[in-house]
C-alpha cells in the first residue's frame, strides 16, 4: 500500500512538473486573455542589394520579418512553418515565456524541420520594443529576423504614433564562408575596409613600438569589427522615408539591432531626442543623441516631428566601415550628426602607452568540465545592520577556480599598484565611489568593490562604453536576505584562430552552469579581449550595475567593452536552462556561450533533440588551403581544423627536382602551444627523384611572440629540426613573409662519411606577397635551394 502511494505522489509531481513546462497559460488566470495569432513562413528567396544576385532566406517573403504587434494582457500564438530544405528556429528575444517555447533548438525547443511547422505559445506579461530571430546556425544573417512591439496597457509617455526601425548588416558572402575565412586568419576583410595596419601607416603614425608591444603579446590587428559588410540597412534599405508624420507629432521611434556583428552609432537631426525605454523596460526620460546601440539590444527615443524640416536619424557601423539613415518628415532635411570613422592606429597607440595587457587563451591546457566558471558564494546576512556579503565569507571553490581567481585579481592588483603610484606623484585624484580623474582624464563611475570579482578599476576605466545614462523608474535592487552566488567571467578569445571562449573554456568542453531557485546570481563580466561582447541572457531580465545604485537598469543584453569590466546579477526565479552567450553571431559560433540550469527535468518533448547537436555546434570542421604556382616551385597547404584537431598536407616541388610533402596530425594544448606528429616524404639525392625517402616525425609547434611560428621536431632517423616563419604587412595590400629551418643528422643511419660527426642542413625563403582579392595574390619568392620566381597564390 505504501509503495502504491509514494508512487502515486511521485506520479502527480511529475505530472505537475510537466504541466510548469509545457504551458504557461494555468498562471495568473489568463485563460480569458485575448488571443493574437500570427503565421510565419521561412522560406528561400532571391535577392539583390548590391546587384548581385543572392540565395537568402526570409519570413513571409520579406528582410526584415513583418513586425508582429501585441498589446500586453494578450495571448501569443505564432506557428512558424518551414519551406526550406534546413533546420531552422526562432528564438523571441527578451521575451519572459515558457522555458519550451524559447526557441533554442536541441536546448529548450525542437528544431523545426523542413516541411514542418511549430507553433510558439506565451503569455504577454510584458510591454516594450523586443526582435525575434533563428537560433540556427548563421541563418540570421541570413535575413531570419524580425521586430516584435508589445503596446502596454497603460504608459505616461506622451507620444500619437509608433516607429519601428530594425538595424541589420548584410553580406553578398555566404556567412559560413566568411566564418571560415576569419578562422584562416585572413586580413582580407581589413583590407576591403582599409583598416590594416601597414608598416607605412605605423610609421607615418609613429606607432611602430606600439605595434611590436602588440605583437609581443601575439595580437593580430586591432579591429572594431573583424567582419565585412556590403551594406547596413535600416528596415531593409540603406535609406529610408517616412513622409507620413506631421509637424508637431511626437513619435515613439523603436529601434531593434537585429544585426548579426554591428554595432552602431545612433545620431539624430534637430533637437535632441528623448531616450525613454531601453530592452523593452522604460528607463528615467533623457535627452540622449549619440548612443551605441549593441548587437541585440533595444532603444526607444520619442522625436518631435519639426515644423520646418524633415529629421534625419542615421546609423553609423562603430568601425566606420558604413551607415544607413531614415528620414522622418518632410521639407529640408536635418541632418544628423556625423560619427567620425575611428583611428585605429590611434587607438593601439592609447592601449600600448597604457600598459594593457592583451588578453587569456581562449582554450586552457586540459580543461575539465568543473573548472569553466568561477564561482564564489555569498549569503549576505542582515545582523544589526553590518553586511556579511563580503568575498571573505562563504566562499565555495575547488583549488582549480582559486587559482583562476587569485590570477585575476593579482593582475588587478598590479594594474593598480601602478595607477596608485601615480596617485602618490600627484598625477591623478580618484574617487573609489565616484567619479575617477586620472591623468586629467575623467574616467567613468566605478562599480563598489564589494560587487566585483577582483578590483573596480576597470569598471569605470572607459567612461565612453556604459551605462550610465540609463536609470530605472523604479528601485531594482534584490532583497537582502537572498543568497547571492556570485561568478566570475572572463571573456577570451583567439583573433588568430578565431576561437572565442569564457574563461578560456568553449561551450563544448563545459558543463551546465547550476543555478538554484530563489537565489540572486552575480557575475562579473570582464572582458580580456580588444573586441566589444554584447551578453545576452535568455528568460531572464539582469540588473546592470551602474552610479545609480539602486536603480540601476534591468537589461536582457549587455555590452562589454574591450579591457573593461561589467558587473549584472538576477533573480534566479526560472525553471529549465536558459543560454547565455555573446550575440555577435560569429563568436557564438565559435565558442563564446554557457547555459544556466536550474536542473529541473528535461522536457519530454526533446527527446530524441540530443543537447550535444548545440553544444558542439562552434566545434565543427573547418576545410581550407592554398595553393601557389610560380616560375621556380609549387607549394600546396590545406588543413582541415576545429577547435583542438588540426590535420595539415604540406607538399614543395622545386623545378630543380626537390620534393617534400608531409602530412600531420597536430593537438592543440591551448592557443600558442600543439604538439604533432606525422609523415615526411622528400628526395634523398639533390636534383634527383629516384631515391625517396619516408620518415616518421613528431614534435611540438608554438606561436611565440611577435607572431612567429615555431616548429621543433625529430624523425624516426634521430634528426633534429627546428624552424621560424613570419610575416607581417608593409603596405595596405603588400606583404613581406620569410622561413628559415635548419637540420641536423648525426649519421645513426650510417649514412655520414667515414670521421664525420654530423652533417647539417639550412634552408631559407624570403618573399613579397600582393593580395589581388579574398582568393588571388600575386607573390615574388628567394628560395635558397630553387633560387628566385613569381608566381600566383589561390586560396581555396
Amino acid at each position: 500500500m505504501k509503495l502504491k502511494i509514494i508512487t502515486l505522489l511521485l506520479f502527480l509531481m511529475s505530472m505537475a512538473t510537466y504541466a510548469q513546462l509545457t504551458s504557461n497559460r494555468s498562471e495568473e488566470n489568463i485563460d480569458n486573455w485575448p488571443e493574437r495569432v500570427y503565421d510565419l513562413t521561412i522560406e528561400y528567396k532571391t535577392v539583390n542589394f548590391t546587384g548581385k544576385d543572392v540565395k537568402a532566406m526570409t519570413i513571409n517573403g520579406g528582410i526584415p520579418g513583418p513586425n508582429l504587434e501585441f498589446n500586453e494582457g494578450e495571448f501569443a500564438i505564432i506557428n512558424v512553418t518551414n519551406n526550406m530544405d534546413v533546420e531552422t528556429s526562432v528564438h523571441w528575444h527578451g521575451m519572459i515565456l515558457p522555458n519550451y517555447h524559447d526557441g533554442v533548438p536541441y536546448l529548450t525547443t525542437p528544431p523545426i524541420r523542413p516541411g514542418e511547422t511549430l507553433q510558439y505559445k506565451f503569455a504577454l506579461k510584458q510591454s516594450g520594443t523586443y526582435w525575434y530571430h533563428s537560433h540556427t546556425g548563421l541563418q540570421e544573417q541570413r535575413g531570419v529576423y524580425g521586430s516584435l512591439q508589445i503596446n502596454p496597457k497603460e504608459t505616461d509617455l506622451k507620444y500619437d504614433k509608433d516607429l519601428v526601425l530594425v538595424l541589420s548588416d548584410w553580406v553578398d558572402e555566404n556567412p559560413q564562408s566568411q566564418l571560415k575565412n576569419l578562422k584562416r586568419g585572413n586580413e582580407w576583410y581589413l583590407i576591403k575596409k582599409g583598416q590594416v595596419q601597414s608598416l607605412d601607416k605605423l610609421i607615418a603614425q609613429g606607432a611602430v613600438g606600439a605595434k611590436l608591444k602588440m605583437a609581443w603579446q601575439r595580437m593580430p590587428d586591432i579591429a572594431i569589427s573583424d567582419n565585412y559588410y556590403d551594406k547596413f540597412f535600416i528596415n531593409g534599405g540603406s535609406e529610408q522615408n517616412y513622409p507620413d508624420f506631421k509637424p508637431g507629432e511626437k513619435v515613439r521611434l523603436r529601434f531593434v539591432n537585429a544585426s548579426a556583428a554591428t554595432f552602431f552609432w545612433l545620431t539624430f537631426g534637430g533637437e535632441d531626442p528623448m531616450l525613454v525605454s531601453a530592452d523593452g523596460l522604460d528607463v528615467v526620460p533623457v535627452e540622449h543623441n549619440k548612443t551605441l546601440i549593441g548587437v541585440a539590444e533595444t532603444y526607444d527615443y520619442i522625436i518631435t516631428i519639426p515644423q520646418d524640416g524633415k529629421l534625419q536619424v542615421r546609423a553609423t557601423a562603430q568601425d566606420g566601415s558604413g551607415e544607413a539613415s531614415a528620414f522622418i518628415g518632410t521639407g529640408n532635411v536635418l541632418e544628423a550628426p556625423v560619427v567620425p570613422e575611428p583611428n585605429l592606429i590611434k587607438n593601439m597607440k592609447q592601449m600600448m602607452s597604457m600598459g594593457m595587457k592583451m588578453g587569456a587563451p581562449a582554450s586552457k591546457f586540459n580543461p575539465s568540465k568543473n573548472d569553466s566558471i568561477q564561482v564564489m558564494e555569498n549569503y549576505k546576512m542582515d545582523m544589526g545592520g553590518m553586511n556579511m556579503g563580503d568575498h571573505k565569507m562563504g566562499m565555495k571553490k575547488d583549488s582549480t577556480q582559486m587559482a583562476h581567481d587569485d590570477m585575476d585579481m593579482k593582475d588587478d592588483k598590479m594594474k593598480m599598484s601602478k595607477s596608485e603610484m601615480k596617485m602618490n606623484k600627484g598625477k591623478a585624484n580618484m574617487e573609489m565611489n565616484g567619479d575617477m580623474k586620472m591623468d586629467g582624464m575623467k574616467m567613468g563611475y566605478m562599480i563598489p568593490k564589494d560587487k566585483v570579482v577582483g578590483d573596480n578599476m576597470k569598471t569605470g576605466g572607459n567612461p565612453e562604453f556604459n551605462y550610465n545614462y540609463l536609470r530605472a523608474k523604479e528601485p531594482t535592487e534584490f532583497e537582502n536576505d537572498k543568497p547571492v552566488k556570485e561568478m566570475l567571467f572572463n571573456l577570451t578569445g583567439n583573433m588568430n584562430r578565431y576561437v572565442w571562449s569564457i574563461n578560456g573554456v568553449p561551450l563544448s568542453e563545459t558543463d551546465k552552469i547550476k543555478i538554484e531557485q530563489g537565489e540572486v546570481v552575480r557575475i562579473t563580466l570582464n572582458n580580456l579581449t580588444m573586441m566589444h561582447h554584447p551578453m545576452h541572457l535568455h528568460g531572464h531580465f539582469f540588473r546592470v550595475l551602474n552610479e545609480h545604485g539602486e536603480y540601476s537598469p534591468l537589461k536582457h543584453t549587455v555590452n562589454v567593452a574591450p579591457m573593461q569590466k561589467v558587473v549584472m546579477e538576477f533573480d534566479a526565479n526560472e525553471y529549465g536552462d536558459w543560454f547565455f552567450h555573446c550575440h555577435i553571431l560569429y563568436h557564438m559560433n565559435s565558442g563564446m556561450a554557457r547555459i544556466f540550469s536550474y536542473d529541473t527535468p528535461r522536457d519530454e518533448r526533446l527527446e530524441g533533440y540530443p543537447l550535444t547537436n548545440l553544444t558542439n555546434e562552434a566545434d565543427h570542421i573547418f576545410t581550407w588551403g592554398e595553393i601557389t604556382a610560380a616560375s621556380h616551385m609549387t607549394e600546396l597547404y590545406a588543413t582541415a581544423t576545429n577547435i583542438r584537431n588540426q590535420f595539415a598536407l604540406r607538399g614543395e616541388y622545386g623545378w630543380s627536382k626537390n620534393l617534400e610533402a608531409e602530412f600531420t596530425y597536430e593537438r592543440y594544448l591551448n592557443d600558442y602551444f600543439r604538439v604533432f606528429g606525422g609523415v615526411n616524404v622528400e628526395n634523398e639525392g639533390e636534383d634527383s627523384l629516384e631515391e625517396i625517402n619516408t620518415t616518421a616525425i613528431a614534435g611540438v609547434r608554438w606561436l611565440m611572440p611577435l607572431l612567429i611560428n615555431s616548429d621543433f621536431r625529430i624523425d624516426s632517423k634521430l634528426r633534429p629540426q627546428i624552424s621560424f616563419s613570419t610575416g607581417f604587412m608593409i603596405f595596405p595590400r603588400l606583404g613581406i613573409y620569410g622561413e628559415y629551418e635548419y637540420q641536423m643528422d648525426f649519421g645513426w643511419d650510417g649514412k655520414l662519411p667515414e670521421g664525420q660527426d654530423f652533417d647539417e642542413e639550412t634552408t631559407w625563403q624570403v618573399g613579397l606577397e600582393y593580395v589581388l582579392s579574398r582568393d588571388f595574390s600575386l607573390m615574388g619568392s628567394y628560395d635558397n635551394r630553387f633560387g628566385a620566381g613569381g608566381g600566383l597564390s589561390l586560396r581555396f
